[in-house]
Formats: structure tokens, sequence, C-alpha cells
């Protein structure tokens, strides 16, 4: 009987191994070849971030249109390169940083583009961190996963791109804390971390390719619409009488505290060290976000959703620009749309 129970107990112990599913093992990626970093954009905020990187240690090649930023460069001892295949061919992995979706893909399939190998490329993985359209993000990412590599070290079997746009503005990207929104594969993500922090203090990972874009156009959206419902609400308060100091602090201590009415008050006067205490100089620019604005718009249209709000916000802030106020911060809204008025003359 003795024998019959072990007998059984071993049967029930083979049967739950051979019936039960194989563990399924992720992809993991290595982060410990990306020594040489390829930067491609050296605006405002891409020159800021190579120099972050530059700090780290990383060994950087650069590629930008403008032949002065590549001279400031190339006299820090750092190798520049005249197109972007050429900083692709000395990189194992590569950051684009550019104004629009028209740029990025100019820089990956343009003439001399990243892609201009055909199916070879050499860095393992690409990070674009531009604001542009999930849709592009996502075309690029599945033209980069078709690729093949032109050197196979570790688990990278094939190129992997991640979308990492980023929240913190120049003032963040000069001090290495910006925020990361990425989208793509998780386990280059988290290769790609370290490398990620180099430049900011926070990364989120959003999901699928395009994600990192979609939460930035979303992020920005409801700034946007954040912003002009306090500069309204602020406008209409001076017009009936009450100071906007005094409206500040009822929305800051009441239901409607927020960025916009904490953080980045938008009336001249109220609040120390936001753009609109320097006549609305610096921050994040109008025009900025009208294209940002113009991204939501054009991909909740692609997807058939109803967002009024960012219709008449991209409306009121392509308005803005027009009228020359462009490069001004984008809570000058409260000034130039609202005709709202500063602190001491309220």
């Amino acid at each position: 009987m003795a024998m019959v129970k072990i007998y059984r107990y071993r049967l029930r112990a083979l049967l739950s191994t051979s019936l039960s599913p194989s563990p399924v093992h992720s992809r993991c990626f290595s982060s410990s070849s990306f020594e040489n970093v390829g930067f491609i954009g050296l605006g405002n905020m891409g020159s800021r971030m190579a120099n972050n990187l530059l700090k780290a240690g990383y060994k950087l090649t650069v590629h930008d249109v403008n032949c002065n930023v590549m001279k400031k460069y190339s006299d820090m001892g750092v190798s520049t390169k005249q197109t972007p295949f050429g900083v692709a061919e000395a990189s194992d992995v590569l950051i684009t940083m550019l104004p629009s979706s028209s740029h990025v893909l100019n820089v990956y399939n343009g003439p001399y583009g990243l892609l201009q190998g055909g199916d070879i490329l050499r860095p393992r993985l690409l990070i674009d961190s531009s604001t542009i359209d999930p849709q592009t993000s996502r075309k690029i990412s599945a033209s980069v996963s078709k690729c093949t590599l032109k050197e196979k070290k570790e688990n990278w079997e094939s190129p992997v791109m991640l979308d990492a746009p980023v929240s913190g503005g120049v003032v963040a990207a000069e001090a290495g804390s910006l925020t990361f929104m990425v989208g793509g594969s998780e386990d280059a993500y988290l290769a790609a971390k370290s490398l990620l922090l180099s430049m900011g203090k926070n990364t989120i990972f959003c999901g699928g390719s395009g994600n990192g874009s979609v939460a930035k156009i979303c992020n920005n959206l409801a700034m946007a619409v954040s912003m002009l419902g306090v500069s309204e609400a602020l406008a209409l308060g001076q017009s009936l009488g009450i100071t906007a100091s005094t409206l500040t602090n009822i929305f800051n201590s009441s239901s409607a505290r927020c960025w916009s009415s904490d953080s980045y008050n938008p009336v001249p006067g109220v609040m120390q060290g936001v753009p609109s205490s320097r006549n609305y100089s610096g921050g994040f620019a109008s025009k900025l976000m009208a294209k940002d604005l113009n991204l939501a718009a054009s991909s909740a249209e692609e997807v058939d959703q109803r967002c009024p709000l960012t219709f008449l916000a991209k409306h009121i802030f392509t308005e803005i620009c027009k009228d020359g106020h462009d490069s001004e911060d984008f809570s000058c809204v409260f000034r130039h749309y609202y005709s709202g008025k500063s602190e001491h003359n309220s």
C-alpha cells in the first residue's frame, strides 16, 4: 500500500510538471555596449542633453544642421559628422532631438539618413526624444525593426527603437532633471534607463511603440487647457473687481488648485521666477504649444475622438502666434488673448 501511494504521488508530480506552461522568458537587453553614443539635434534642448551625457562620461558623436554648433562641439573635442548616417556608423546607441515629425523622417529616411544603408544598422538602440505624432513614431519603429544589426552583441539580435519625448523644458534639460515618457519594448527601456537618467531624473514606461509620444501630446494638451482655464478665470475676476493675487490664493487653497495657478501663474506681479514675472520671456514658447496642440488635434481626428477643447486651444494659440507672440511663453495667453492686467495695474 505504501508503494502505491508513493507511485501515485510521483505520477501526480510528473503530470503537474508536464502540463504546466513553460515559463516565458523576456528578451533581456544589456546596456553594457552603450559606450559610443550618437546625438542628432543640438538645439536648445538637445545641446543641454548632450552636455549631460558628456559629463556622465559617454563618448559622443554628434550632428546638427547648424555649422556653428558643430564647430563648438568640435572645439570641445567631441567627434562631429556631416550626416546622420555618419553618426550612426560611429554609434552603439543613437538619440535624436528634433523640432518636428518632418525633421525626424528626414533624419531617418532622407538623403544620408540613418536608414541610408538599407536594412543594415550599426546602432543597437535608437531613441527619439522629439515631440512628434504617435503615427510617425510607430512608422519609423516598424522600419527600424525590419533592419538587421551590422554587428550582433549579447542579446541584441536586431535594432530597437524607443520614442522618449521629455517634459521639463530647457531649465530641466540644463539641470539634468528631465522626465522621459518612453514607448516601445520594455526590455529595451530597461536597458536604456541608465542612459536616460544621465539626462533626467524620471523615466516612465508608457507601453508599446508610440505611447511615449501619446503621453507627451496628452500631457501638453492638459497643460494648455489648464492654462487657458486659469487665465480666463483670473482675467474675469479682474474685470469683476477682485485682484489676481487674492483669487490665486483662493484657487490654491481650494478645488481650483493646479500647476498653472500655484507653480506657473500667468499674471505678472503675482509670482516670482516664472515667465510672467519677466515679460513672458523664457519658458515654453507659444509656437511650441501651438505645434503640440496641432499634433493632438491631428491625432484626435485620426481616431475619430471628440476633443472640442483641443481644437479651441489650438485655435487660440495659433492666433497668438499670428499676432507676433510666438516666441513668448505660452502663459502670455493671459495678456494677449484675455487682455489680463499685471497685478500692480489691476
